[in-house]
């Protein structure tokens, strides 16, 4: 853990500052007992004050270097303490001989909570090995049948704290690693739903864009063209012209009539606003079997089927309206294995060279696809342009 980065959620270093806590008495539970252990193992007069005056000056160290760089994670205060550490514990030691060692509890376990890189609390704990092991030695005086016996003991003891240090900072590392990414992975969800959340905006946006294009942007035109075919006709004094073109304008319903029926309406309505003529046809099976009269039901329903395709109709002849120069529009309904489809074909100019979709084609696009369907725009047989668009029914052929 470096003091730029702070813990996340889950990490061993998260709740830091409560463990250190127990460091805390833990620490002062040892030097207690250490200074407890010390008489009682007969060390008396002025080895004894020697000692207690190392107790003192660790726990002052702790207090002021060690226990905050504990918390702050403060490499410099934290090597300072280590080195007044190693040093009062190796006084202690060489006064109280095998009693002082109680400290080496504290003193490996403040080397590796202290020390950072890795590297440095080994070479810390190395350190503190070897003070410890001449400071035993001393109480004998230096013999080397001393130095012998101690050696081992506490080459065993730094190879069992160095491996126990290792192996602790080695599973927090990866603590702290798996936390990182368990946040990572929370932040990038929140991330994926919010820009689910903004595509499911937009999409909605673009729907009732269409929606706008396909009903009113239609309807105004319609609502228009109806104005000012009626002012000219009042303009020439025939009333009864005039309101017969205002109640001719009726919306287009699904609700009480089939598909043909809604086509039927529209195609006159376009044929009264525009003059160009139309011509509507149904057919009755897909085995190119007679066209059955505007108002036949051979044509299964479909509730989306039928919007679509009335959209489609819709949106192909306000193309007629704007761009065909037209004199005639066909539009034929037909039914073939479980599909609908629509063709409007007119005799117009045509399709102009690098013919790009328009909003009204392309939301025509995408309705078709939504269900299921297919569209295909591109010139008639004799001229003109034809949209061709087939969508499936609920229920098969």
């Amino acid at each position: 853990m470096t003091t730029a980065d702070a813990p996340p959620a889950g990490s061993p270093y998260a709740a830091w500052e409560r463990q250190v806590v127990w460091w805390d008495l833990g620490f002062a539970l040892i030097v207690t007992l250490t200074g407890v252990a010390l008489p009682l193992d007969g060390v008396r007069g002025t080895p004894l004050l020697v000692a207690y005056a190392a107790l003192a000056t660790l726990v002052v160290a702790y207090v002021a270097a060690g226990g905050p760089a504990a918390r702050t994670r403060d490499q410099r205060r934290a090597r300072a303490y280590v080195a007044v550490m190693v040093a009062g514990v190796a006084v202690v030691v060489g006064v109280g001989g095998g009693t002082g060692t109680f400290l080496l509890f504290i003193g490996f376990t403040h080397v590796w909570m202290l020390l950072e890189p890795v590297r440095h609390a080994i070479v810390g704990c190395v350190v503190l090995g070897l003070a410890v092991t001449v400071a035993l030695s001393s109480t004998e005086g230096f013999e080397a049948a001393e130095l012998a016996r101690v050696a081992p003991q506490m080459g065993v003891a730094l190879v069992f704290a160095v491996g126990l240090g290792l192996w602790t900072s080695l599973t927090m590392r990866r603590a702290d690693e798996h936390a990182r990414l368990v946040g990572e992975l929370r932040a990038a969800q929140a991330e994926l739903a919010a820009s689910n959340h903004a595509a499911g905006v937009a999409a909605e946006r673009e729907r009732m864009a269409r929606e706008i294009h396909d009903t009113l942007a239609q309807g105004f035109t319609s609502v228009v063209t109806q104005a000012q075919a009626a002012i000219a006709a009042l303009d020439r004094g025939e009333h009864d012209a005039a309101r017969a073109l205002v109640a001719a304008f009726a919306p287009v319903p699904l609700q009480n009539g089939t598909l043909a029926e809604a086509l039927r309406r529209l195609a006159d309505r376009f044929a009264a606003e525009t003059g160009i003529a139309v011509r509507l046809e149904v057919a009755d099976d897909g085995t190119g079997g007679p066209a059955v009269p505007a108002g036949g039901t051979g044509v299964p329903r479909d509730a989306a089927s039928d919007v679509v395709l009335l959209r489609a109709a819709q949106e192909a002849l306000a193309n007629v309206r704007r761009h065909a120069d037209a004199r005639a529009v066909t539009v034929r309904l037909d039914r073939d294995a479980g599909t609908v489809g629509l063709e409007v074909t007119d005799d117009g100019r045509g399709l102009p060279p690098g013919h790009a979709d328009g909003i009204g084609l392309s939301g025509m696009r995408e309705r078709v696809s939504a269900v299921g369907g297919s569209i295909d725009v591109g010139p008639g047989d004799r001229g003109g342009t034809r949209v061709r668009v087939r969508v499936p029914v609920a229920g098969g052929a």
